[in-house]
């Protein structure tokens, strides 16, 4: 029973510390998550670009694995190419190396009275993770902003993670038992290279984390003696058990998608084979002159040679590890489609939510563009475009439906306030969306019907149409680019427009009704034209809920009618872009 309470304590350290770890990667990945998913799914094809956003954005979110996952989503979406992913791993084996950093300050010798003695002491985490703990408990129960929440919890996960740590270490230190079976553990490992990276290997694939993993042996090596012989293998090993996690999300994934996982493996597997080779052979015949036992420190400088070390080899050869993915995963006859919303992403919201973004831009480009080949259709009709028209149409629809259950869901996660806004923000413009390709069907009947009937309306009807569809052309462009960019300035511009549309539209129809009366038009022209009309109303009416919703959001406010009221009501800029629009889009007297 002696060995029970301090074995059982060990695993509450290490129970905490890697709940501390998991928390801490959360607040850090909500806070920043957004922005950096967002820089991920934009990168060029520079390598070194790739490479220092692989490192910056996993030092930041502290988790190679989150990153590389993040990556395999994105490619099997489509919204990243897969040899663009290759450096981007490579720097997210060099970025998970902050948190070994972070955690080696416990080496700092504590004591004295000097200056710079006290201020070491204040620099080790067990003298100022208390008070980043009550600073954390503050910001996360008390405060109501979001960020200051996001940012308590950080320091929360950070001190549940210390804590951990100086738990595990006390547990060890208060039992020789422990001790005794740690070392011996250990030194299994030390004539056979192999074995520790196998074990470093399995222990970091079960806890699906290399900086938690590498956390662990720090602390063990504060406590024990590791010789150095031991702690190069396992580090190595830990390197490839991180890549568990990639393997797992890829499973199911399109062949682009497994590739990224593989890459990932290949580079930690080719590196490790290669430099513990060169250190096996180097160590034999100069026999290396180190410490009798690693540190905390000397974990972090092995673990960051390590991966700098494997990217200065590899790097060049992203390639050649493209192809070697390639041939693991070969193509298949029948070519693979992309995942349209892959709930990988879910694990990462922020990577989710910018995979929305792009679909919800493809919904609305995808509508926008069947408007315009409708419009074309009314004086050139082509059956094919008629048909592509349809099938556009079905492809909304499609997305509107994933879209909307997949936003659902993501809705239900942790989200940051500002991500929830943009959740709202989307479910709300895809309705309007999906309404355009309706229009744009509707519009593309009325232009197969003038052609089965063989009609065709009058040069002046056509003329009239004519300053009508550039007004809409513009309208639905303005309304794409409000999507794409969020920009406020332009979505202020589309309800001025809209104005002058529906003025457009009413003199269009009065004009069409002149005709009538001069016997100039048929009836039955006359319907298909007032057909027309009201479906080109109606896109203007849905560009200007798109406009105001970026806008209304912007002000977390879903208010659209007083959103109008309040434009149009003493605005001097809303009178200015009017009187410009209507000097822009005028239907010639004949």
């Amino acid at each position: 029973m002696d060995i029970l309470l301090p074995v059982l304590t060990m695993l509450a350290g290490v129970s905490l510390f890697l709940f501390g770890m998991q928390t801490m990667g959360d607040g850090l990945e909500k806070s920043a998550g957004n922005q950096l998913s967002v820089l991920l799914s934009k990168l060029t094809s520079n390598p070194i670009k790739g490479f220092l956003l692989g490192a910056g954005v996993t030092a930041i979110i502290q988790s190679s694995s989150a990153t590389t996952v993040m990556l395999v989503g994105f490619v099997n979406s489509g919204i990243m190419a897969f040899p663009y992913a290759i450096p981007v791993i490579m720097g997210a084996n060099v970025g998970t190396t902050v948190t070994a950093w972070i955690l080696s300050l416990m080496d700092i010798q504590s004591g004295g009275t000097s200056f710079i003695e006290i201020l070491l002491t204040f620099c080790k985490p067990s003298t100022f993770t208390p008070i980043l703990a009550v600073a954390g408990v503050i910001m996360y129960c008390f405060l109501k902003n979001p960020r200051r929440k996001d940012l308590g919890l950080i320091l929360l996960g950070f001190s549940t993670l210390i804590y951990g740590m100086d738990i595990m270490s006390d547990a060890i230190n208060d039992s020789d038992v422990i001790i005794n079976a740690l070392t011996n553990f250990m030194l299994f490992f030390e004539g056979i290279p192999v074995l520790g990276v196998f074990a470093g290997a399995i222990i970091t694939a079960i806890i699906q984390s290399s900086s938690a993993s590498v956390g662990i042996l720090q602390t063990l090596a504060t406590n024990i003696s590791i010789p150095f012989v031991v702690a190069i293998p396992i580090i190595m090993g830990q390197n490839i058990g991180t890549c568990a996690t990639a393997m797992i999300s890829s499973i199911g994934a399109n062949k682009n998608a497994k590739r990224v996982a593989w890459v990932h493996l290949s580079f930690n597997i080719i590196g490790t084979v290669i430099l513990l080779t060169a250190y096996t052979i180097v160590d034999a015949i100069f026999v290396l002159p180190f410490p009798e036992k690693v540190t905390a420190s000397s974990i972090a400088i092995i673990h960051t040679m390590f991966n700098l070390l494997c990217t200065a080899m590899l790097l060049p050869f992203g390639k050649q590890l493209g192809k070697l993915a390639t041939f693991i995963v070969k193509d298949k006859k029948n070519e693979e489609k992309n995942i349209l919303l892959d709930r990988r992403l879910m694990a990462t919201p922020a990577a989710a939510l910018q995979q929305c973004r792009v679909v919800t831009l493809n919904m609305a480009e995808t509508s926008v563009a069947s408007i315009k080949k409708s419009l074309d259709l009314i004086k050139n009709y082509d059956e094919k475009i008629f048909k592509n028209i349809q099938n556009e149409e079905n492809e909304v629809d499609m997305y509107e439906d994933e879209l909307g259950s997949y936003l659902l869901e993501l809705s239900s996660k942790d989200l940051s306030a500002q991500d929830g806004i943009e959740v709202t923000k989307m479910l709300h413009l895809i309705s309007d969306l999906e309404r355009l390709s309706d229009h744009a069907v509707n519009i593309s009947e009325s232009a197969q019907e003038m052609h089965t009937k063989k009609l065709s309306f009058s040069e002046a009807a056509y003329s009239d149409l004519k300053v009508l569809v550039s007004a809409i052309d513009e309208i639905t462009d303005m309304a794409v680019y409000c999507i794409k960019y969020n920009s406020i300035d332009t979505a202020y511009n589309v309800e001025p427009l809209e104005e002058i549309i529906d003025r457009l539209q009413a003199q269009v129809r009065l004009r069409h009704i002149n005709r009538l009366k001069n016997n100039e038009c048929t009836i039955e022209l006359g319907f298909i034209l007032t057909d027309i009309l009201t479906n080109l109303e109606r896109v203007a009416d849905h560009c200007s809920n798109v406009a105001g919703c970026i806008i209304e959001i912007s002000h977390n406010s879903l208010g659209m009618h007083s959103f109008t009221q309040s434009l149009k009501s003493d605005n001097k800029n809303y009178d200015k872009k009017v009187k410009e629009y209507s000097e822009k889009y005028i239907i010639e007297m004949q």
